[in-house]
């Protein structure tokens, strides 16, 4: 168990909450060494004995480590005075230099999980802008990896293009669940089953991507020559890779520009 003390600003949102709920089942941190602040000062944590406050510069006071979790455009609104502590940033589009010159903060680390916090299934890349002891980069990972996969960047913006990847979590996957459903409904198949049908593609088969890779996986599906290739085909004729790519670029053209 951690010595620190997490301050989670936000920790009744959704990330906030995933991650606290987490970091608490892991045994990460006991309730005593987590603090939680939203605009009620209540939240389903506090029948655990964990304390949750109104007061963000209460917090900051009793944490050695503050975590925002909290939207972009809310950021100029929080005022805290963070000097000599470690911040994490779950914001995107926010550099580590604003957040060190409104707050104080010798180090910040930028992260970005996604919402399969929820599940415990989040990517969570994080870059470290400041000098982190070895024991807390240790914390900050166990931390992440109490709410699925992460792995430190070695390059700020790195966490600028990856919000528009890993960090959008479930919304590609269900973009083409609901292309796939719509195109079966437009062929007579009723709603229920295609539905099902099209889950069946995006999540039922998902985990065979733990197993193998997707280049072994779509070469070995092209090899067959059959119904799954010539849809493969299509895509692959239809430019799907240089879409799938525009539209990471949107996304990370506007964390690159600040929020």
């Amino acid at each position: 168990m951690s010595d620190a003390v997490l301050g989670i600003i936000g920790g009744t949102g959704w990330l906030g909450d995933g991650i606290a709920k987490a970091a608490l089942a892991s045994g990460l941190l006991s309730v005593d060494h987590l603090v939680l602040s939203n605009r009620s000062g209540e939240g389903e944590l506090a029948g655990c004995g964990v304390r949750i406050t109104t007061d963000n510069c209460e917090l900051v006071q009793m944490s050695s480590m503050i975590m925002l979790s909290v939207r972009p455009e809310q950021f100029d609104g929080l005022k805290l005075d963070a000097a000599g502590k470690c911040v994490i940033s779950l914001m995107a589009g926010v550099p580590a230099s604003r957040i060190k010159a409104a707050t104080g903060a010798s180090v910040v680390v930028r992260a970005m999980p996604n919402a399969a916090v929820e599940i415990r299934r989040s990517f969570t890349p994080w870059f470290v802008d400041g000098e982190l002891s070895v024991a807390d980069k240790a914390f900050v990972q166990r931390l992440f990896e109490s709410v699925g996969d992460a792995a430190e960047v070695p390059l700020e913006d790195h966490i600028d293009y990856l919000s528009a990847l890993s960090g959008t979590g479930p919304a590609y996957p269900a973009l083409l669940a609901q292309a796939l459903t719509q195109g079966a409904i437009a062929q007579g198949i009723p709603d229920s089953i295609a539905r099902r049908a099209a889950l069946g593609v995006v999540v039922g088969s998902a985990p065979l991507l733990a197993e193998r890779s997707a280049e072994q996986l779509i070469e070995a599906l092209m090899a067959y020559r059959g119904v799954t290739a010539a849809g493969l085909q299509a895509l692959t004729d239809g430019g799907f890779d240089g879409l799938i790519g525009s539209a990471i670029q949107a996304g990370a053209t506007v964390a690159r520009k600040g929020m």
